[in-house]
């Protein structure tokens, strides 16, 4: 993996990882990985992507990896779904796999821009859940100040408090099934199914399959 191109989104600077380079001129389009939460983008190519044919690129989330981290926090998924269009700015269209965290940004980016989404595909990974169908609790995070290594640790406790109502969620994926190119826009290939998830996998044009279908599917293209 080569030193990440460095991406501007209001006042964070992200890191945009190149895993792999395409195999060819004639490769297609690219494949954007969306880490979980508290990880960072995987060094080499996962297993299980290799039959992709093009360029395999991983962005860094706010507070995570290679990517700032702002002061005093102030998460929420909305935040990290502008991280992903400043990568897809910079890639262009795109077919994005997400792991737990990086799912549900992915389906919140699909919905948003589903011109540039060429297929969103959602798997099991930290931070799935969230913080549940409703808010919890009001407190305040104390967290460690003297940490200062990513992942920050602001990001872990509120991330993992973000509320997912399922009617949200289904939101965005009626937006993408309605408006993409791709016949089946939504791939979920996690076991695990938080309340958002079941709700998304519900909806017409979503499709249950395996990681291999789902990239043989949107490889092919529109």
């Amino acid at each position: 993996m080569t030193s990440p191109v460095r991406l501007t989104h209001a006042r964070a600077s992200l890191a945009l990882h190149t895993i792999r380079s395409a195999t060819d001129a004639r490769a297609g389009h690219p494949l954007l990985l969306l880490h979980g939460l508290g990880e960072r983008t995987p060094a080499t190519l996962p297993l299980g992507y290799e039959t992709w044919p093009g360029a395999v690129y991983g962005l860094d989330f706010m507070g995570h990896g290679d990517s700032t981290i702002p002061l005093g926090g102030g998460y929420t998924c909305e935040l990290l779904m502008a991280d992903a269009d400043a990568a897809l700015a910079h890639v262009g269209p795109a077919t994005i796999a997400g792991r737990g965290l990086g799912a549900y940004v992915a389906l919140l980016i699909a919905g948003g821009r589903p011109d540039l989404v060429l297929g969103a595909i959602l798997l099991d990974g930290p931070g799935l859940a969230g913080g549940g169908p409703v808010p919890g609790s009001p407190s305040v995070i104390a967290v460690n100040p003297a940490h200062g290594a990513p992942p920050d640790p602001f990001a872990l406790a509120e991330l993992t408090r973000d509320p997912r109502p399922p009617d949200y969620a289904t939101n965005f994926a009626r937006q993408v099934t309605h408006l993409s190119p791709v016949a089946d826009p939504i791939a979920v290939c996690a076991v695990g199914r938080p309340p958002w998830l079941e709700a998304v996998v519900a909806e017409p044009g979503v499709v249950v399959s395996s990681l291999a279908e789902a990239l043989e599917t949107y490889a092919a293209g529109v």
